[in-house]
């Protein structure tokens, strides 16, 4: 699965909830899983760190779909601008 893909499944699965919610309260529980991160991250949990990883990977999926931004595309023109697939 790709980053395009990950971000339809959690948009045809999550996209009603998450804007039922709203956009400051989705950012709001993104924000709880980055502390959970932190957290995991202190105490060098390992299953707990990839676990919250997930879970800080899929909020943040959520709040691309409410905003209407292909996060692929975006890390794609930011990060690999000039980049040569061959």
């Amino acid at each position: 699965m790709d980053i395009r893909e990950a971000q339809q499944y959690i948009k045809t699965h999550y996209f009603e909830k998450d804007s039922t919610r709203g956009l400051y309260s989705t950012f709001t529980w993104f924000v709880e899983e980055v502390g959970e991160l932190a957290d995991s991250l202190i105490k060098m949990d390992k299953n707990s760190i990839e676990e919250e990883i997930a879970d800080v990977f899929a909020w943040l999926l959520s709040i691309a779909n409410l905003v209407g931004v292909d996060l692929d595309e975006a890390f794609r023109k930011k990060y690999l601008a000039g980049f040569n697939r061959s």
